[in-house]
C-alpha cells in the first residue's frame, strides 16, 4: 500500500506552492473560477487524450493539472469563506459514505448493476426532483447522450437484451433512408440524430464507450491521413493533384502499417 504519510505530504506541499503563488503571482492574483473554467475543460480533454494513448507519463502531468484547478478553486472560495479544500474532501467522502450502504451500511448488492440502481435511488431520496437532473447541460452531446441512458437505465428503463437495441438502430436507419428519400433536410437531421443515439445506446450494450470508440477512430484516421500527406510530399505533389486512386495505395499502405 502506498505510504499515506508521504501522500498527505505531498498534497500539503502544492496547498502551500497555492497559497503563495495566490499571494505573489500577479496572473495567478487575477484569476476567478470564471476565468479558470474554460482552461479547466481544457486540462480534463488533455488528460482524456493522454488515457486514451495511454502514456501514463502524461497521465500523471495532466493528473496534477486537473488537480491544480481543483485547490486553485478551492483557495478562491476560502477567500470568501464559502468552502476550502478541506470541505471539498469531506463533502465528497460524505457523499461517497451515503451512496455506498452495501459497504458502509447493511445493505446487500449481487453486482456492479444493483450498485447503480441503489446509487440513482438513494440521489433522488436526496431530493432531486429527475434521474437526469445530474447530466450537465454543457456535455457534448454523445457524451450527454451516453449519461442519459446510463441513468434511466439505473431505474429500470431499459432494453431487456441486446438484439432489441440493434432492431431499434435498424428501424432508425429505415425511418432516416424514407425520410432522405423525401428530402425534407428538417425530418433528415431528426431522424439521423435518432439513429446516432439509437447507437449510442447499442454501444452500452456492447460494454463500449462510444466516445472512447470514435476518438480512436479519429486519431486512427488522422495518423493515416498524415501519412498519405508525407507520401504525396516525398513524390513533391499536392494532394489536389493526386486522383483518388493514387491516394488509395498509400491509403492501405497506411492501414497495414
Amino acid at each position: 500500500m502506498p505510504d499515506k504519510s508521504s501522500q498527505l505530504k505531498a498534497f500539503e506541499r502544492l496547498l502551500i506552492v497555492m497559497d503563495e503563488l495566490r499571494e505573489q503571482c500577479p496572473w495567478d492574483k487575477k484569476q476567478t473560477m470564471e476565468s479558470l473554467r474554460h482552461l479547466t475543460i481544457e486540462e480534463v480533454y488533455e488528460l482524456g487524450d493522454a488515457i486514451l494513448d495511454k502514456d501514463l507519463d502524461e497521465v500523471k502531468k495532466e493528473l496534477g493539472d486537473v488537480l491544480l484547478h481543483i485547490v486553485f478553486y478551492s483557495r478562491i472560495a476560502s477567500e470568501t469563506n464559502d468552502f476550502d479544500i478541506a470541505d471539498v474532501c469531506h463533502s465528497i467522502c460524505d457523499k461517497l459514505i451515503e451512496r455506498h450502504p452495501h459497504i458502509y451500511g447493511d445493505v446487500k448488492v449481487d453486482n456492479e448493476e444493483d450498485v447503480k440502481r441503489n446509487w440513482e435511488q438513494i440521489k433522488l431520496k436526496e431530493g432531486k426532483k429527475s434521474v437526469l437532473e445530474g447530466v450537465p447541460r454543457s456535455l457534448p452531446a454523445m457524451v450527454k447522450a451516453n449519461r442519459i441512458q446510463d441513468k434511466v437505465a439505473g431505474v429500470g428503463f431499459d432494453w431487456e437484451k441486446p438484439e432489441q437495441v440493434f432492431e431499434k438502430v435498424e428501424e432508425e436507419l429505415s425511418e432516416l433512408k424514407t425520410e432522405i428519400a423525401k428530402g425534407n433536410q428538417e425530418a433528415i437531421e431528426n431522424e439521423f440524430g435518432d439513429v446516432l443515439f439509437s447507437m449510442i445506446n447499442y454501444a452500452r450494450f456492447l460494454k463500449v464507450n462510444p466516445e472512447n470508440a470514435l476518438e480512436r477512430t479519429n486519431k486512427k484516421f488522422i495518423k493515416r491521413f498524415q501519412y498519405l500527406e508525407s507520401k504525396a510530399k516525398e513524390l513533391n505533389k499536392s494532394l489536389d493533384d493526386m486522383t483518388l486512386s493514387e491516394m488509395d495505395v498509400f491509403w492501405e499502405e497506411a492501414k497495414s502499417i
